[in-house]
């Protein structure tokens, strides 16, 4: 994080929902998803206006939005079961006392049962609803209560952890759903209010003012599959509000004083876990492309434009020696890529995407993460000083145009994903401590087949089926020649213990 920010933890709301606006969703194989959107607005008296057909209400009478909007943001509450590993005891422990004094040397993992709270916004009539992904990720149930208290199970969808959207479905008819309006027309110091479940309390709206735009602030980092050989990027562009927003109300309603959902809460800076001056949503433009990809496909479908880029700054552009100070240096161009197709180089400068002016990173990886692979994007370049408009089309993350169904990217059983972990190559300097030529270090466990083992965080895999693991490229391929059904045999050592221990993995 930059040093402004070292003191503010940046807070995912442990609950939330969101808001999308679509009154027919005409389904997923492959049918178009049509939503509820605003009509444009010629000026700014009438963005201030009441919602279409209601009394004209007057800036800074927030009335007509919050009645318009409460009815359509939702109460989430999940149920979540995790694997909680004991503590590995000591081996010095062990030889004086005996394993018969620890459980006989078996440590079962205990499964341990939790619930979390959240927010969410009805995106149809027919029960559809968009909230954030960690308010439903890994949740056993999701209950979804109205605000005239009618509850209903929901299923989750499709979620998407580069976004921090998710799309859920409860069956009802009828139901009131919000109105998408404009996120890009949205003007810094414009009046917005922020509708939720804050604190598992009833639905509550308050009021503040967009403070920024196209905010990056690295929370969704964590959410990168380290484990892929292609990773994808976030896709941060937040809207930054000082409109009082808490733990429950993530994914909740951002909107407008027309009452048209601008950006669904995602996040809190804070130092205390509560409020303490600035939320941030993710815009309503890229909320309603992840909703309709998630609805029609399954899966997100992303467009890449085939670069490096490093946002530019006065320090940057005197140290590329190029004429602009503001816009994305172009460091590298991918081979065979969409960048190289269209005829972008090394060097250049990305001062315009769709007409608008590009000031950071994140604002372009927000327009891009709008398109799909096939669609055109008119990119405009300065090269030596001359402005050049090049038409660039997108690929996916295969080179290609074509849509990728959501099996071809879904980690399969004898993937190193499927595992449910991160690892790391030791460095050369601890092997040498611990007296071996190399060996992956389990970093951390999450949900998956090692959090059903006894394997603890911190232990060194150094061989996988009989063969020995020195790098993680090493323990994938391994995996890939493992077969449905059988298993996977590990033998390590943990940093203080200089016994190996083998471990059997179901995969």
């Amino acid at each position: 994080m930059k040093s402004n920010w070292k003191l503010i933890a940046l807070i995912a709301l442990l609950s939330s929902g969101i808001t999308l606006a679509a009154y027919h969703l005409l389904g997923f194989n492959n049918r178009d998803v049509i939503f509820n959107e605003s009509s444009p607005i010629p000026a700014l008296t009438s963005r201030l206006a009441s919602l279409p057909g209601g009394p004209t209400a007057a800036p800074g009478d927030f009335s007509t939005a919050a009645e318009a909007v409460t009815p359509t943001v939702v109460h989430i509450r999940t149920t979540m079961t995790r694997t909680v590993r004991q503590q590995q005891v000591p081996d010095i422990f062990r030889e004086f006392f005996g394993d018969d004094a620890f459980g006989g040397g078996q440590r079962q993992p205990r499964r341990q049962q939790g619930q979390a709270s959240g927010s969410g916004v009805i995106i149809s009539k027919d029960g559809y609803i968009v909230t954030n992904n960690h308010v439903v990720q890994d949740a056993d149930e999701v209950e979804v209560i109205m605000t005239d208290k009618r509850s209903f199970k929901a299923k989750v969808i499709g979620t998407d952890p580069l976004t921090d959207l998710a799309v859920i479905k409860v069956e009802a008819n009828n139901l009131p759903a919000i109105t998408l309006g404009d996120s890009d027309a949205l003007k810094l110091g414009e009046w917005v209010l922020a509708v939720g479940y804050p604190l598992d309390l009833e639905s509550t709206v308050t009021a503040g003012i967009v403070s920024a735009k196209g905010r990056r602030i690295g929370i969704l980092d964590q959410n990168i599959n380290k484990n892929d050989a292609k990773p994808d990027s976030p896709v941060e562009a937040f809207i930054q509000t000082d409109a009082a927003i808490n733990p429950g109300n993530s994914g909740g309603a951002l909107v407008n004083l027309r009452g048209e959902l601008v950006g669904i809460n995602s996040a809190i800076a804070s130092a205390t876990g509560y409020y303490s001056g600035y939320g941030f949503a993710v815009p309503v433009s890229l909320v309603k492309k992840v909703s309709a990809d998630l609805l029609k496909y399954g899966n997100v479908q992303r467009g890449y434009i085939g670069i490096l880029p490093i946002e530019l700054n006065s320090t940057v552009a005197k140290d590329k020696n190029v004429k602009v100070g503001r816009g994305i240096y172009v460091d590298q161009v991918v081979d065979n890529g969409a960048a190289e197709a269209a005829g972008l180089k090394k060097g250049d400068v990305i001062v315009k995407m769709e007409g608008q002016p590009l000031d950071s990173d994140a604002q372009m990886r927000e327009i891009i993460g709008r398109r799909r692979p096939g669609d055109v994007l008119t990119v405009t370049v300065n090269r030596d000083g001359t402005e050049r408009d090049f038409k660039v089309e997108l690929r996916n993350r295969n080179g290609g145009r074509d849509i990728i169904k959501k099996a071809d990217i879904t980690p399969s059983a004898t993937s190193l994903s499927s595992l449910g972990a991160q690892f790391e190559d030791l460095s050369a300097q601890d092997a040498k401590q611990l007296g071996i030529s190399g060996g992956v270090r389990v970093k951390k466990i999450t949900d998956g087949k090692l959090a059903e083992t006894d394997v603890e965080e911190g232990f060194i895999i150094v061989k996988a089926n009989g063969k020995n693991v020195k790098t993680t490229k090493d323990l994938q391929t391994i995996m890939a020649s493992v077969k449905e059904g059988e298993g996977l045999m590990l033998i390590g050592m943990y940093p203080n213990s200089s016994r190996m221990y083998y471990y059997a993995v179901p995969v």
